[in-house]
């Protein structure tokens, strides 16, 4: 096997710098505190906190310890996510595929805001992975037909809001159904985003928020990805049982909605990592979607174009971009649309000995492993075959996974404690001087 050449590991580390940059931009202890109400305002009304996602548990940690007067509640956060606290509950539960614990969390959830009054506030916060952590089907449905068709949203190659609008249509408590029950009290959610366009019915899908999309929707989210899904689905959607809570029903006129962390705002400070190192960064877009294989291709051939002929920018430059593309299961690999997206990006750059990359999930967790994501270097096709590893099969196989760890060049951050969705950065150094 080839060694690794040490005058990569510079660029190596500086792509993780930025990459750590990005994550802590979105923590919760730093983005909370200036959105909390004045205590003061509530008078003599009660402030009840609930959520979901996995950067809930540490939302509620940051409001506890800004949060001087009583408090109760709780949240529903990812195996792993837990963060201690004193005054809220911390639940965990099953991500991406909902369990029984998740459920059970949910029925509790909106029993805990029955029979509040108009002068009590709601705080409810939001984050990624919060659809799957709540799921709480609508009447004629169980948790078996939620989690069975999460598996198949997850596999079909949908987008995350056509994933979400199927959800929010099938659910107790999505969909504005959250706040709708919260009624007559104030809610006010901090969402911490890690959806393309931060649309807040697609965070989560949408517990607290109103949704325009219809039964209708979902149904063509269905047709157009070919999903089979069983009888008593299809009876929720096409009796317009499952229709959610509308723009303009007066159960959500007491509703605010903040968003305290984006993509953008994490890849702005993993391009001011970029720009102090000497890179020029530049932030192609942080709602990048597509099959990651052909959202690579596109974005290896502008970085052969930069190396090449300094076009569209010149070298040395940072080329970041966010979002979230999908993965179309083909193979028997174990998916994890960052390592898919490097290695296609990997193939389409042949070993260039001035580019680098990297891409991670900043929740830490690329598809259902336990690794956030990879770094790619000039010698990483080399190295592979070395191995024995076929880089074209290992893409065909949907196993970018497999083909970084036996490389060694994994990206593992464990809990990250937020979510801003995903993060790529490929580094084009300037040519060397004869």
């Amino acid at each position: 096997m080839k060694t690794p050449d040490v005058s990569f590991a510079k660029q190596q580390a500086l792509l993780r710098c930025m990459f750590d940059a990005a994550i802590a931009s979105a923590q919760p202890a730093l983005c909370i505190p200036a959105h909390l109400p004045d205590p003061q305002s509530l008078g003599k009304g009660r402030l009840i906190v609930i959520g979901a996602g996995k950067a809930s548990a540490a939302m509620a940690r940051a409001v506890e310890d800004h949060w001087p007067a009583p408090l109760s509640g709780l949240v529903v956060t990812r195996y792993g996510y837990a963060v201690p606290c004193e005054r809220i509950e911390i639940v965990e539960a099953a991500h991406p595929v909902p369990d029984a614990a998740g459920e059970v969390a949910a029925q509790r959830m909106l029993q805990l805001v029955q029979g509040l009054t108009a002068d009590d506030l709601v705080l409810c916060l939001i984050s990624g992975g919060g659809s799957s952590l709540l799921p709480l089907p609508l009447p004629g449905l169980s948790l078996e037909h939620k989690q069975d068709l999460n598996r198949a949203l997850l596999k079909s190659g949908a987008t995350i809001s056509e994933m979400n609008c199927v959800r929010r249509h099938l659910s107790a408590i999505k969909g504005g159904r959250l706040a709708a029950a919260c009624h007559p009290a104030r809610v006010l959610t901090l969402l911490i985003s890690d959806v393309p366009g931060d649309d807040p019915m697609d965070i989560a899908s949408g517990p607290t928020v109103a949704d325009p999309t219809t039964c209708e929707d979902a149904l063509a989210v269905i047709r157009r990805y070919n999903i089979d899904v069983p009888a008593q689905v299809m009876n929720v959607l096409q009796s317009g049982r499952g229709e959610s809570i509308k723009p303009g029903d007066p159960r959500l006129a007491g509703t605010e909605v903040r968003m305290i962390a984006t993509p953008q705002m994490a890849l702005e400070a993993a391009a001011a990592v970029a720009e102090s190192a000497g890179y020029t960064a530049y932030i192609l877009g942080d709602a990048l979607e597509g099959e990651a294989r052909d959202v690579g291709k596109v974005l290896a051939g502008m970085a052969l174009q930069v190396a090449g002929r300094s076009q569209p920018f010149e070298a040395p430059c940072v080329l970041l971009s966010g979002g979230e593309t999908t993965v179309t299961l083909r193979g028997n690999g174990r998916g994890g649309r960052n390592v898919e997206w490097l290695l296609a990006t990997g193939i389409a750059l042949n070993g260039h000995p001035r580019i680098h990359a990297m891409a991670g999930d900043t929740d830490g967790v690329d598809g259902q492993e336990e690794i956030a994501g990879a770094c790619l270097a000039p010698d990483s096709l080399d190295r592979a075959w070395a191995l024995g590893l076929r880089p074209r099969d290992s893409l065909a196989n949907n196993d970018g996974h497999g083909f970084f760890q036996a490389l060694g060049d994994s990206v593992i951050t464990g809990p990250t404690l937020t979510n801003v969705n995903d993060f790529r950065a490929i580094l084009i150094d300037a040519p060397t001087e004869n």
